[in-house]
């Protein structure tokens, strides 16, 4: 057996805890693999078949390519457009609903960690207090003494325990909201859009094939975007096409499918209180079958 051989057998010993860590600080076995994928490319181009701790070192190598995974995630959150005026690329995980259910019970906790805890905070919670590694341990994995990343940690677990529950309820309501969308934009229904969208709220759309090369067209106001809503105009599960469930950039949205199972259309929605703030929509052929994969 040579090296390259050793160290792949040696990294997929590990592979479950690993993808479990990185599960817990990304919210889907999808972009999990992602990360995974991302860390043996390190770490057979790195060569550390030589570490002592191979299993603690491949843990620090994986947390920090879910952190650079989170922090991309966030920068598109918060960029508006890019600066060619197209909405920038999502991260999409469309998933089964008993894998969509299954993410759930990976504890709302998991959404305060990914929403609301800093970097290094997230970090020592989910390494300390989820699997058990010791604060000696996380220590340099979050550039702290272990004094420090106990702090951290601490200070993490108080804030996921005051937002667990709320976090909770918080998902379940925008996935509701956006299932509210999907059905009255199947049905044409035009009252029932209104009733989902915010006054103000804002529709995008990149890249319409039937407009090729038109600047993004964006529809302001509750009325005018529930008039715009549509999976294909009315009834348009007769035509083939069909709505799944999504995490677009760690968000609930969905994708829509025509009747051949490719991918023809992303929606992420910007739920505020009760109501949809912003739908952005991603026409784009080719920029959609990249990002469903």
């Amino acid at each position: 057996m040579d090296e390259n051989d050793l160290l792949a057998r040696r990294f997929e010993e590990h592979r479950g805890r690993l993808h479990a860590v990185a599960r817990r600080m990304l919210g889907s076995s999808a972009e999990a693999d992602d990360a995974l994928q991302e860390a043996w490319l390190r770490t057979s181009r790195d060569r550390r078949d030589e570490v002592d701790d191979l299993g603690a070192w491949l843990t620090t190598v994986v947390s920090r390519v879910c952190l650079n995974m989170l922090d991309s995630r966030r920068r598109r959150r918060e960029e508006a457009l890019l600066d060619d005026g197209r909405l920038p690329e999502p991260t999409v995980v469309v998933e089964p609903e008993e894998q969509a259910l299954a993410a759930d019970a990976v504890g709302s906790a998991l959404l305060v960690v990914l929403d609301q805890l800093s970097p290094p905070e997230r970090l020592a919670f989910v390494l300390h207090d989820l699997f058990g590694l010791s604060f000696e341990e996380v220590a340099p994995i979050v550039d702290r003494t272990p004094a420090a990343a106990r702090q951290l940690a601490s200070r993490a677990r108080r804030r996921v325990r005051g937002a667990e529950a709320p976090a909770g309820d918080l998902r379940r309501r925008r996935r509701a909201i956006v299932d509210a969308y999907l059905a009255a934009a199947r049905e044409g229904d035009f009252d029932g859009l209104l009733n989902v969208l915010a006054p103000d709220v804002e529709l995008r759309v990149d890249q319409d094939p039937a407009h090729p090369g038109a600047p993004l067209r964006i529809v302001r106001g509750a009325e005018a975007v529930a008039r715009s809503a549509s999976l294909g105009g009315r009834g348009g599960q007769a035509a083939g096409r069909s709505a799944r469930r999504a995490l677009i950039d760690g968000v609930p949205g969905a994708v829509v499918f025509d009747a051949d199972g490719a991918p023809v259309t992303i929606l992420a929605f910007a739920v505020e209180g009760e109501r949809i703030a912003r739908v952005d929509i991603l026409l784009d052929p080719a920029r959609v079958a990249a990002a469903v994969g």
